[in-house]
C-alpha cells in the first residue's frame, strides 16, 4: 500500500504507472485527482491541510511526495514548509516510509557544472533557500532515527505529454508551430535533463529498495548536450527547419516586470549561462539502470506531442 501526494503532475502521474510493478494498493491523493491505472483509489485533499494528509498517509507503507507547487518564490515559501512539515509528521505517527522527489536548487552555482550527490549546498535564489531548509529538515528527521527516508533528486525535467513544462512548450512546442525556440543566456553551454519516464521508474525502485534510504540520490539522466544540440535534434525529430531565439539576462530582468513567471525565471538564469551537468553515475552503479538516450526520449515526446 502506497500512496502519492501530488498525484496530478507529470511525475506523479509516471509514478503511478512504475508502482504498479511493486505494489497492488495505490492511494492517489489531489485537489482533483483522477485515475492512472484502473484499481488506483483517489483520495481528495489538499496537502497543505495536516487532517487531509494524515488521512492520505494512514495505512499506508510508502509516501511519495512529488508536488508541484505554482513557480512563485512567495508561493513556495509560504506553503512548502507546511506542506513537508505535515507529511513528516504523519509519516512519522504512521511509521510510514517517505520518499521526497526533489530538484537541484539548493547547490551552489560554483557546482552546476559537475552535480552531484556530495555537491556543496548554498543556494543563490531565494527558491533555493526554501529547497536546501526541505530538504536538511528531512534528512536531519533520518538522522534523528524518528523518520525512514529518502530523497530523489532530479534535473530539470522534459517527457511526453508534460503540460506546461519548459523544454515542451518553449522548445518542441514552437518549433512545430514553425517558431522559433526559446533558450536563455546561450546555446553554447551543455545542459542535461531528466525524462520523466526515467524519473518515475527510478523513484518507484528507490522507495521499494530499504536500503537506499537514509540518502540522496540523483535519478538517472540524460547526456549533456548543448542548447544548439537539444534544439537541432529536436527539430530533426519534428522535420522541421532548427530555429532558436535567446533571450538574454538583462531582457528577462525587463520582461519579469510585464510577464510575472520570467520575473519568477530570473534569479534562475546562473543554470543556463554556464554547463548544467547532473551525474547520476550512484544510482546507475548501484542498480545496473542508465537514463534514455537522448534521440529516444525526444522521438517519444515528438510522439506524443
Amino acid at each position: 500500500m502506497q500512496v502519492i501526494l501530488g498525484a496530478g503532475g507529470s511525475i506523479g502521474t509516471e509514478l503511478a504507472k512504475a508502482l504498479k510493478g511493486y505494489t497492488k494498493h495505490i492511494r492517489l491523493m489531489a485537489r482533483n485527482p483522477q485515475k492512472v491505472n484502473t484499481d488506483d483509489e483517489l483520495f481528495k485533499g489538499d496537502v497543505t491541510n495536516a487532517n487531509d494528509v494524515d488521512k492520505a498517509i494512514e495505512g499506508m507503507k510508502v509516501a511519495y511526495l512529488t508536488v508541484g507547487l505554482p513557480y512563485n518564490k512567495k508561493v513556495w515559501q509560504n506553503n512548502w514548509p507546511v506542506i513537508v512539515q505535515n507529511v513528516i509528521k504523519s509519516c512519522k505517527k504512521h511509521g510510514t516510509k517517505l520518499v521526497f522527489f526533489d530538484n537541484v536548487y539548493m547547490y551552489d552555482a560554483d557546482e552546476i557544472g559537475k552535480m552531484t550527490e556530495e555537491s556543496k549546498i548554498n543556494p543563490p535564489s531565494k527558491k533555493g533557500k526554501v529547497r536546501a531548509a526541505l530538504a536538511q529538515m528531512i534528512l536531519d528527521e533520518t538522522k534523528s532515527g524518528e523518520l525512514k527516508a529518502l530523497i530523489a533528486r532530479a534535473a530539470d525535467f522534459y517527457g511526453p505529454g508534460i503540460k506546461n513544462g519548459i523544454f515542451n512548450e518553449t522548445i518542441v512546442k514552437n518549433l512545430k508551430a514553425g517558431k522559433k525556440a526559446n533558450w536563455f543566456c546561450g546555446t553554447q553551454f551543455k545542459h542535461n535533463l531528466t525524462y520523466t519516464p526515467d524519473a518515475a521508474k527510478a523513484t518507484a525502485l528507490l522507495g521499494n529498495t530499504d536500503s537506499a534510504y537514509g540518502q540522496v540520490w540523483h535519478l538517472p539522466s540524460s547526456e549533456a548536450w548543448t542548447g544548439e544540440q537539444w534544439i537541432n535534434a529536436t527539430a530533426k525529430e519534428l522535420g522541421v527547419k532548427s530555429k532558436v531565439q535567446v533571450a538574454p539576462k538583462w531582457l528577462i530582468k525587463i520582461m519579469g516586470i510585464f510577464i510575472p513567471i520570467m520575473g519568477e525565471l530570473h534569479e534562475m538564469l546562473y543554470q543556463y549561462n554556464r554547463d548544467y551537468v547532473f551525474d547520476s553515475s550512484k544510482f546507475e552503479a548501484q542498480f545496473k539502470l542508465s537514463a534514455t538516450s537522448n534521440k529516444e526520449a525526444l522521438r517519444q515526446i515528438v510522439k506524443h506531442s
